[in-house]
């Protein structure tokens, strides 16, 4: 079968209007717990593994608060799953709070 240069310029066209639609359809949110206590090495690590695992954008750990932070796409989590696989993950969560 004979492939055109135009053929594959449609298909790289189609490829990244198919990327755009992806990335505009993504809603961010932020949540914020309060932790039980600090986390362990092992919890730090789990919660690295969650964030890859999830797909969380990032999530930052206030120690002098004891809050646990993250940004997460809504279009795909929703914040109870997001509360729920934290303590399987056996991250220490006492409740969600308003972000500072």
């Amino acid at each position: 079968m004979r492939q055109t240069g135009n053929h594959f310029a449609n298909a790289r066209g189609r490829g990244l209007r198919r990327a755009l639609c992806y990335n505009s359809g993504m809603t961010f949110m932020q949540a914020t717990y309060e932790l039980q206590e600090a986390l362990t090495r092992e919890q730090l690590r789990a919660l690295g593994e969650f964030a890859n695992t999830y797909g969380l954008q990032r999530f930052r750990l206030d120690e002098k608060t004891n809050r646990l932070n993250f940004e997460y796409d809504a279009s795909r989590l929703k914040e109870s799953v997001v509360e729920h696989v934290l303590r399987q993950a056996n991250i220490p969560v006492l409740r969600r709070v308003d972000a500072i």
